[in-house]
């Protein structure tokens, strides 16, 4: 593989599109948004500054990558030609079905067509493909440039060829793929969402402030960071739309979304993204002072 297409230009897909270039592959980076398609770029090349500052690259290591990498705002002019597609839109199934339905009309059947989600059914996304053996799930972890795991989901019909060329391309990236296969939540956040969601109710509870649940869990559990300051770095409204999937999939009551958590999205209290969640970023990014309404 020579050529990927990466399909949304925010967080994950950004960093996804910085890691493919960072190793010498060619990217194509997709958004509607010329806004966020700069804003993506901007992203990458703060991020390559910092790794540069840390003299963890060079400033030749620096330039090669940014060229690695160009802007496309439409999906048929940015998947032409490349040998895998990466879609790392916003996590929401409609949106998700439509891309992927544009996809299956526009890209040879031999290209490799992947996902970034975190919860979605792969098997679901793969139901408007065609060729459903080409589809699978490569859910990388934020931040992805630093982040050694990729989880890889075989969707019911992936096929093994497409499974071992995507665990072997994620090797490439210095990445450590991990095979899981398709149930809702998979495994990272079939165990970490509901530890999210519990150390959420133990706040609404009033078992303890938001600082003294984190600092629990970091110091009495070795966490590098509390479950509260996780889940605002996540984005509170992703916690909750992962949490429904798997309420829904399961159709079990301890998948079910805490109210607090419920009410702070509905309240556009996303976490780092809208300055305020748990914790207060009006001032810094970083988790240290608690939002006033836990205080």
């Amino acid at each position: 593989m020579n050529t990927i297409a990466v399909i949304g230009a925010g967080t994950m897909g950004n960093g996804i599109a910085h890691t493919f270039a960072q190793f010498g592959f060619n990217v194509n980076l997709i958004d509607i948004s010329k806004e966020n398609l700069q804003k993506g770029v901007d992203t990458i090349t703060k991020n390559l500054d910092r790794m540069l500052a840390k003299e963890k690259i060079s400033d030749k290591d620096k330039d090669q990558t940014l060229a690695n990498i160009s802007s496309f705002i439409d999906i048929p002019s940015g998947v032409k030609n490349v040998d895998l597609v990466v879609e790392a839109a916003t996590e929401n199934e409609n949106l998700k079905l439509k891309i992927f339905s544009q996809l299956n009309d526009i890209c040879d059947e031999n290209v490799i067509l992947a996902s970034n989600t975190s919860s979605i059914s792969i098997t679901k996304i793969a139901s408007v493909v065609k060729n459903q053996e080409r589809v699978i799930g490569m859910h990388f972890m934020n931040p992805v440039p630093i982040m050694k795991l990729v989880e890889i989901i075989r969707g019911y019909n992936t096929s093994d060829e497409v499974t071992e060329k995507i665990m072997k391309l994620s090797e490439k990236l210095n990445k450590v793929p991990v095979e899981v296969n398709d149930y809702p939540g998979f495994v990272a956040n079939r165990i970490l969402m509901p530890m999210i969601n519990e150390a959420i109710e133990t706040l609404y509870n009033g078992v303890a402030g938001v600082y003294e649940i984190d600092t629990v869990m970091k110091l009495g559990m070795a966490h590098p960071m509390g479950p509260l300051q996780l889940a605002d770095f996540i984005g509170l409204d992703v916690c909750l739309s992962i949490l429904e999937v798997m309420y829904n999939g399961f159709k079990n009551p301890k998948y079910a979304p805490c109210p607090l958590l419920v009410n702070m999205v509905q309240a556009g209290k996303m976490g780092v993204k809208s300055g305020e969640g748990f914790y207060d970023y009006s001032e810094s990014k970083k988790a240290e002072k608690v939002s006033a309404q836990f205080i």
